[in-house]
């Protein structure tokens, strides 16, 4: 039997390294299905929802380099768009295969139809759509090429009934070339940056994603230094671990150690950063920012000098140039800083909270300190980030995946399953808000289904709670933010999982203990207290007068239990405040 053009896709994709596709079958993708079928080699996992296999998949490609998701024509494929968006803005290298009505139909308003180069677009570094043999082959190598060396979404449009044509030969090259590049400044730039660096007494180091492998690079020139080291969320896990340096993160979820030290500087550096939050950025020091994409540079602060290169062989060339300061005055009272906020940090923990509204803090460490040492973490947009950020620390070895950039909702439990895919025998821990994890509740099925060892925690607010703060910073009353949950454990129980509820302080490590030693799927859901507030590590004068306005306006409704409740369960911050 001659190769069908699907069975030529499944074997490229195979080549390329993929081991599965995150997707949902049906009409236009039933013949690549059924090539994977007799390929063999390659899974096809089967989600409920095609935004849960775009989160997979993305998490996927975080971990491991490279991944494949696809939906069917139409609704299918646009089902993947938030998951995509995620993924490209992660940097995530994603091939999605969209496919799609007979090519023709193209242009007839035909059941399904949809324009999967409109619609792609803003979420890609590739899209286009094959209509003949002899595109596919080339428009796939292309794809594939284009993810892993710009890391983005690829999406390579696929019509039904393209798939069971013969396969063409075709005379350009079908394989994948994974090439690697040394990419530094001009000796003339290293030596400017030398210079200016030399001169400055007070600096900081801010990672961000693009420091990842070069921990021991920023460690040794803060060394060097006697530099601080401040981090994104989503360097945390790479940079934080054996640094002396470290003062924290910065951002809406981060300590004031950060800010502090990045606005005492007189000279920052940006590692790798494409940090969003401008209002955290100071104004009045120098800035010197390094990224191997330089179309970033000087978009988030205002930079006295860029310079494009990996920030791990920019560090290797200029430390050899640098000289050693001997002043640490600055370094040791910024460490003092820090040393106070955790110590500040502890008291949210010590205080456990009580029945059915447990402090998250107080559950984050639990989990911290029972988490296996390379263990992967997901984490929920909303207040579960916050917690995570704040209490799950690195070791090396750990690792966290979030909706960083996208900020979405629902993503944590999907990126579990493709984290405990690409990574077996790892512990993976999605930490979910109730909101979020009732998003995509469906794919707790799917997690049974392939046996993924997931440990689902669920901060259980019973509210939007990211939201009820924001509302509340701004003088709104928090309105409609509340949630009727189901309970968790049963639905967990009905999809086949260890299903825990716990209310009580005193029984969550034995509950979480249990969870983390049970071999197969678990979710544990914990009443936590949904007026637990998240403080930025700057807090503004009009955020203050705002949550002032929201508790006097629900007083004013008869809302005084509600403000007496968010009073109590943060009294801590008041220190803050002081």
């Amino acid at each position: 039997m001659a190769k069908s053009v699907a069975d030529q896709l499944v074997e490229m994709l195979v080549n390329a390294g993929i081991k599965r596709i995150y997707a949902v079958t049906g009409d236009s993708l039933n013949k690549v299905n059924d090539a994977v079928r007799r390929e063999g080699s390659i899974q096809w996992i089967h989600v409920r929802h095609e935004e849960t296999g775009a989160y997979a998949a993305s998490a996927e490609a975080q971990l491991n380099g490279l991944a494949c998701c696809a939906g069917s024509s139409g609704p299918g494929h646009v089902h993947l768009i938030n998951g995509l968006y995620d993924a490209h803005r992660s940097g995530a290298p994603v091939i999605a295969i969209a496919s799609t009505v007979a090519s023709f139909e193209f242009g007839t308003e035909y059941f399904q139809e949809t324009n999967t180069i409109q619609l792609f677009d803003d979420c890609s570094v590739y899209n286009q759509i094959a209509t003949t043999p002899k595109q596919l082959p080339r428009m796939l190598q292309s794809a594939i090429q284009t993810a892993i060396h710009r890391k983005g979404v690829a999406v390579v449009g696929l019509p039904g009934d393209l798939t069971s044509t013969d396969a063409a030969e075709i005379d350009t090259a079908i394989q994948v070339f994974k090439n690697t590049a040394e990419v530094k400044p001009s000796q003339q730039d290293l030596q400017q940056l030398a210079a200016l660096i030399n001169k400055h007494k007070k600096i900081t180091l801010f990672c961000g994603i693009g420091a990842a492998d070069a921990h021991d690079e920023v460690v040794a020139l803060a060394a060097k230094l006697s530099a601080t080291v401040a981090y994104s969320f989503r360097s945390k896990m790479d940079i934080q671990y054996d640094n002396p340096f470290e003062v924290g993160m910065t951002g809406l979820l981060g300590l004031p150690a950060a800010y502090h030290s990045m606005h005492e500087s007189d000279l920052l550096l940006l590692l790798g950063t494409d940090f969003p939050y401008t209002p955290f950025m100071p104004t009045d020091c120098k800035i010197v920012q390094v990224d191997i994409k330089p179309e970033r540079i000087g978009r988030r602060a205002k930079v006295d000098m860029g310079l494009c290169g990996s920030v791990k062989d920019t560090l290797k060339a200029l430390l050899p140039m640098i000289s050693k300061k001997t002043d640490d005055s600055f370094l040791k009272a910024q460490l003092k800083i820090y040393d106070e906020v955790k110590q500040r940090m502890q008291t949210y923990v010590d205080d456990r909270g009580e029945k059915d509204n447990m402090h998250p803090e107080f559950v984050a460490n639990i989990i911290d300190q029972l988490a296996t040492y390379d263990a992967i973490f997901t984490v929920d947009t909303g207040m579960s980030c916050v917690w995570g950020a704040r209490y799950i620390n690195a070791t090396g070895k750990r690792k966290m995946l979030g909706s960083f950039n996208h900020g979405s909702m629902a993503n944590a439990m999907p990126q579990a399953i493709g984290a405990a895919l690409a990574c077996p025998g790892r512990q993976v821990i999605a930490l979910c808000g109730d909101g979020g994890l009732s998003m995509l509740l469906g794919d707790l099925a799917t997690v049974t289904q392939y046996k993924l060892p997931i440990k689902v925690i669920v901060f259980n607010n019973r509210s939007l709670g990211m939201v009820k703060l924001e509302m509340e910073v701004a003088g709104v009353p928090d309105w409609q933010t509340d949630m009727y949950d189901p309970d968790f454990a049963m639905i967990a129980q009905a999809m086949g999982m260890k299903g825990f509820t716990v209310r009580d302080p005193d029984e969550l490590k034995l509950a979480l203990q249990e969870a983390f030693m049970f071999k197969g799927p678990a979710l544990v859901n914990i009443m936590t207290d949904p007026t637990a507030l998240a403080m930025p590590p700057k807090i503004e004068f009009e955020q203050v007068k705002g949550m002032a306005l929201s508790m006097t306006k629900l007083m004013l409704n008869g809302q005084m239990e509600e403000v007496l409740d968010t009073v109590k369960a943060n009294y801590k911050h008041l220190k803050d405040l002081i």
